[in-house]
């Protein structure tokens, strides 16, 4: 009944749920623009019904998205206002631009792009779809702004116990936001992807004649951008681990279960590790591949996380500054794994559907209808990785989790709060997903014309 343990669970489970939304708003608001922009330029009705049909799904999960992302505001004045205290100046100011520059925008337009399909020209339409997904995306990246300083703190000074804002050109050109923005616009351009290939990929086992070439046109469109995601997020990520192998050096040790000091470092390709005595009790180790991978040469060395403990101990006072290694090395392992994974279904995927083969591939298409699901597991992985890989600290550095937590909060409010959060979310997730299966099975619209 710890009230610093209960506000973390409470915050890790809202923030998850919500997360499962906001990739796919990122993912689809961009393929809905690229499809509506291939109807305005081919003249072929069959990408205005594209467009219509997936973007129900896509304005179900934004709603979802809306919705449960607004908790997370609540979050930081009631559990954690030690920490708004302590970063009120420097968080505020992107949480603001966010909601009044990209929300506003995202928001305003999205009710234009519903109902102006009849009230503007072809053109000003496709022109609000690109508005709704530069809006959708210049959101993440404020959300990012704010979260990145908690990663790598630039642009403050410390006066009177607070962090204050001293440089907001800094701020925004934190070397972690050009790192993390990418990465996770990337991973909701897979997310988008998959999730489209596998509700084609549905309709297509289905075998109905009559909606054949919407879900082939679909299907492929689908893989192709799943692909280009998948391969994006896995470059993008392979830079953004090097960068946080000088920025945050403990949380690729943790990410790697990384003990000892080598040079050059072996890469742990599996193991089991035990934390209590720092070490892995069993890992079978690539030579010199660590190195390769986080400097490109395989002579460097890279600092165990024995070493890095005593030199965090000696710059910031006694204490455990090693990240919770089981939960950092296994995330990193899910989600390259299937990151990997995805390169091969979605380029299987192009393949067979620029060969016009896919309706054979039945088995493939069984399979594609739960791998839908496989860019959500591995974001949710990623940022596991990202947020428990620089604990103790909640801004890195500068202040520790338990001193973040609000002192007046009781262990029974975070109890019934967290429970009310469970059964609205679930009733939310229930809802949400039942709409969205409902709309990505039912049959597309009618063509109003020729173009198929």
């Amino acid at each position: 009944m710890d009230p610093v343990i209960l506000s973390r669970w409470q915050f890790a489970i809202t923030t998850i749920f919500h997360f499962f939304f906001v990739p796919v708003t990122l993912g689809l608001s961009v393929f809905l623009a690229i499809l509506e922009t291939k109807y305005v330029t081919s003249g072929e009705e069959i990408y205005k019904r594209m467009t219509k049909f997936w973007g129900k799904i896509f304005l179900i999960n934004f709603a979802i998205g809306v919705v449960t992302g607004i908790v997370q505001e609540f979050h930081f004045g009631l559990n954690w206002s030690e920490y708004s205290r302590f970063m009120g100046d420097v968080f505020g100011a992107p949480l603001a631009i966010e909601g009044l520059m990209a929300f506003f925008l995202e928001s305003t337009f999205i009710g234009v792009w519903i109902f102006g399909w009849d009230k503007l020209s072809k053109k000003a339409h496709a022109g609000v779809a690109w508005l709704v997904a530069i809006g959708s995306n210049l959101s993440s990246l404020w959300i990012l702004v704010a979260n990145s300083f908690m990663q790598n703190p630039v642009g403050y000074a410390i006066r009177e116990g607070r962090a204050e804002m001293t440089d907001f050109w800094a701020l925004l050109g934190n070397p972690n936001v050009w790192h993390q923005f990418p990465h996770v616009i990337t991973a909701g351009v897979a997310i988008g992807g998959f999730l489209i290939m596998a509700f084609s990929a549905w309709h297509l086992l289905r075998g109905k004649e009559k909606t054949r070439v919407f879900f082939t046109r679909s299907f492929r469109w689908a893989a192709t951008y799943a692909l280009i995601g998948s391969i994006l997020v896995g470059l993008i990520g392979h830079a953004q681990g090097q960068f946080l192998a000088k920025s945050q050096p403990l949380k690729v040790a943790a990410m790697e279960g990384h003990w000892e000091t080598e040079a050059p470092a072996s890469f742990s390709v599996i193991a089991i590790v035990d934390q209590e005595k720092q070490e892995n009790t069993w890992e079978i180790k690539i030579p010199k591949f660590l190195s390769l991978m986080l400097f490109n040469d395989l002579k460097t060395g890279f600092k165990g996380l024995r070493e890095l403990q005593m030199e965090e101990a000696a710059k910031y006072g006694p204490g455990d500054y090693i990240p919770p290694v089981v939960i950092s090395y296994w995330s990193s392992r899910t989600m390259i794994g299937i990151g990997l994974l995805m390169i091969l279904v979605a380029s299987l995927a192009v393949w067979w559907s620029r060969k016009g083969v896919i309706e054979e591939r039945r088995w493939f298409l069984r399979l594609l209808i739960p791998a839908g699901l496989l860019p959500t597991a591995a974001s949710t992985a990623g940022w596991l990785v990202a947020e428990t890989g620089r604990w103790p600290w909640i801004v890195h550095g500068l202040q520790k989790i338990e001193d973040a937590v609000s002192p007046a909060i009781t262990p029974g409010s975070i109890v019934f709060s967290m429970t009310s959060f469970l059964v609205l979310y679930t009733v939310l997730g229930v809802v949400g997903v039942s709409l969205m299966l409902k709309y990505g099975k039912s049959d597309p619209p009618a063509a109003e014309g020729k173009g198929e």
